[in-house]
């Protein structure tokens, strides 16, 4: 059985619980290490009890670093009692230092992986910061074997042409972990009652103050005609003040945090729409990622809304479904819902569907072939980097 070292930055982020519970459906035993950064029992994994580096702080990238290079001090320590391990995956720029380090104490066989499925807006920096972001980001992954990433917008726009790497890459996109692919039901569509209003569904990491600001905006205007719902983890770092904010906000609620995958069905079941926008880093990360909600609102049947110029605008073009704002600002909002009936509703929503569901899942067999993939990597003896699987990955390499 393949045994895989996960160095995570954040072990309360629920996508660190999603992969490692990916892996182990896939077949593979998996011990965790990695930094905490928020108290949140429903980022748990069920009989793992991850190896504790310390604690990080969300949007301080200088803490951060000071904190990963105070636990490569007392790294071989921690894993003193941890099985050498098949491969090791490492979460993000900071988690790939630590898995050098581990790759010292545990043997220079040990092939890496560099998971990234976010581009941090240091290294789009065309000054010296982001030079010598960059300078580390390839000195480290010299001899990593495969990157991970979760859309083919980060290859295109940052992995090629910027980051220097020559990597084979996998590409894992944010699909919902369905472990029994064939119970999910399929969806159903949801027309308001008499006197109800049309939801809004804005869920997961909740840290575009701008999309906030947008949707409290939009439903103050339509007065009860929209209802805007969040759920999930709120960056409280990049907010003057969430939680005021969302109370004093007429017809906007926050109701908290959720598991995923198991409460997924329940959340989208009661909005109509997914917001899919994002503008935390716009132009850049914001605008080639395709987040998490996209995915699970469409296995769920929560159109999709987004706005022009992006991946997940290119993505929506590309199968016919959800709507396309061209700006994401108010007015564009209510001229979309000021064309909304049960009509155009009932046809947008028979378009999402029809898409075949597989498109929006992960089921036991996309985790058994990424371990899989994962385990290929330990099978070379040339010291080449093993090519990743044509159906599952980009083709060509990152530059």
């Amino acid at each position: 059985m393949t045994h895989i070292l996960y160095f995570a930055h954040d072990l309360a982020d629920p996508a660190i619980r999603r992969r490692v519970m990916t892996l182990r459906a896939g077949g593979a035993t998996v011990s965790l290490a990695g930094f905490k950064r928020a108290d949140n029992g429903l980022a748990d994994v069920d009989g793992l009890a991850p190896i504790d580096l310390g604690q990080t702080a969300d949007g301080r990238f200088a803490q951060r670093i000071a904190c990963v290079a105070k636990a490569s001090l007392t790294l071989s320590s921690k894993l003193s009692a941890v099985k050498k391990p098949d491969v090791i995956i490492a979460r993000n720029l900071e988690m790939l230092s630590l898995a050098r380090r581990a790759v010292s104490h545990f043997g220079a066989d040990v092939p890496v992986v560099y998971e990234c499925l976010d581009i941090h807006r240091l290294l789009l920096n065309d000054g010296l910061p982001g030079k010598l972001l960059n300078a580390v980001q390839r000195a480290l992954g010299r001899n990593v074997k495969l990157l991970i990433t979760s859309s083919p917008a980060f290859v295109e726009n940052y992995f090629k042409p910027r980051s220097g790497l020559n990597l084979p890459v996998l590409l894992q996109e944010n699909k919902v972990l369905a472990l029994d692919g064939g119970d999910i039901s399929a969806p159903s569509p949801r027309l308001p009652q008499a006197g109800e209003p049309w939801k809004i569904g804005w869920f997961g990491a909740l840290r575009c103050r701008k999309s906030l600001q947008i949707l409290a905006d939009f439903a103050a205007k339509m007065d009860g005609k929209v209802e805007v719902v969040l759920r999930g983890r709120p960056a409280y770092s990049e907010f003057d003040d969430f939680d005021g904010f969302v109370e004093r906000a007429p017809h906007l609620a926050f109701h908290g945090a959720y598991r995923n995958p198991e409460d997924l069905a329940s959340i989208y079941n009661d909005v109509q729409f997914t917001w899919a926008i994002d503008f935390f880093e716009e132009g850049q990360n914001s605008s080639w990622l395709l987040p998490n909600r996209l995915y699970e609102g469409c296995l769920h049947g929560a159109l999709p809304i987004a706005v022009a110029g992006t991946e997940t605008a290119r993505f929506l073009q590309q199968r016919n479904i959800g709507h396309i704002l061209e700006t994401a600002d108010v007015a564009s909002l209510e001229t979309l819902f000021s064309k909304l009936s049960d009509a155009s509703y009932l046809q947008s929503f028979q378009r999402l569907a029809a898409i075949d569901r597989q498109q929006w899942i992960t089921d036991r067999n996309d985790c058994r072939e990424l371990v899989r993939v994962l385990q290929s990597l330990t099978m070379r003896t040339d010291g080449r980097p093993v090519d990743a699987v044509p159906s599952m990955a980009l083709s060509g390499r990152t530059s």
